[in-house]
């Protein structure tokens, strides 16, 4: 047999997607070279390692044995890669966050140095909504979160890192008051981020604290759905500051001054507390604690304009 790393690699990531797309974009190939791939590793094992029923691939009860022990060999390859490194004198391991949606115009800044001063530390961050992050922390999936509302039911440790400001949002196609009372509101159709969201929540602590009537115009599922549906003047929408920086600089949206507003939250990061932190995550809180403000300074100076 002479199956390569790559092939183990791909197999593996199809046997845990049950498909060639979409393990084709998590691994960042092109869908025939993952099925050239697949081919190739099929050909050399006597037994079927998939098979195909309608349009679904599945995993025969051999593949599912070829993909544990694929797991195993990956593992093992990583193991050495990190002992070569740790031999070499560098910091090794990996680092695992989970960040809620709007967070991803954040945590990026806050990443981007510590991985150049330490190129073999490995990051997976899933940027998803607010109950997700919060899960995958409860279930110590992951070392870190970051979050603009706390969790109230879990025990947690914490660094703040950035002030989150949201402000009423619309397009350009309207003029508005520099003096606007919270009585806007009920002429303005207004879009929501979905239940579980930190937005949400944050959005509708405002309007039900101020005892403020509202036209709800639609629901959405992400930051960026929300944004373009503003742009395109489907309605207005209480939105984070960090995520419109672009689009208020030209002229494509604006800030409706209104009473109360901007609503002031904190960028938090959180991890479980009394958590036990791998070399490579306690190096990693370090480095905040060492460089944080020198980030906020460089990277988010725009910010405090507004």
């Amino acid at each position: 047999m002479n199956y390569t790393l790559n092939q183990l690699q791909i197999f593996l990531k199809i046997a845990q997607t049950l498909s060639i797309t979409k393990a084709a974009e998590e691994l960042h190939l092109t869908q025939p070279a993952v099925s050239i791939q697949l081919k190739n590793f099929q050909a050399q094992f006597a037994m079927p390692l998939t098979e195909v029923v309608g349009r679904k691939i599945y995993i025969t009860d051999f593949g599912k044995e070829i993909a544990a022990s694929a797991e195993r060999i990956i593992e093992q390859v990583y193991a050495i890669n990190y002992k070569t490194a740790a031999y070499k004198g560098l910091l090794t391991g990996g680092i695992k966050i989970s960040v809620v949606s709007t967070g991803k115009y954040v945590m990026p800044y806050f990443l981007s140095d510590f991985l150049k001063l330490h190129p073999e530390v490995e990051l997976v961050m899933d940027v998803t909504n607010k109950r997700e992050v919060v899960e995958s922390l409860s279930r110590n999936e992951v070392d870190f979160s970051l979050v603009s509302v706390l969790p109230p039911k879990l025990e947690t440790e914490k660094m703040e890192l950035l002030k989150n400001k949201l402000y009423l949002v619309g397009n350009t196609e309207r003029s508005f008051h520099k003096d606007n009372t919270t009585e806007i509101f009920n002429e303005l159709p207004l879009i929501f981020r979905e239940e579980g969201s930190g937005t949400l929540q944050t959005m509708m602590n405002y309007l039900n604290r101020n005892e403020i009537r509202f036209l709800k115009k639609m629901e959405l599922k992400s930051n960026e759905a929300v944004k373009q549906a503003v742009l395109s003047g489907m309605g207005y929408s209480i939105m984070p500051l960090i995520g419109i920086r672009n689009e208020l600089l030209n002229n494509e949206l604006q800030i409706i001054p209104v009473k109360g507003l901007p609503i002031t939250t904190q960028w938090t990061l959180i991890w479980m507390k009394g958590k036990n932190h791998s070399p490579a995550a306690s190096a990693y809180l370090e480095f905040l604690k060492e460089d944080k403000q020198r980030i906020i300074t460089e990277k988010f100076g725009w910010y405090e304009q507004y």
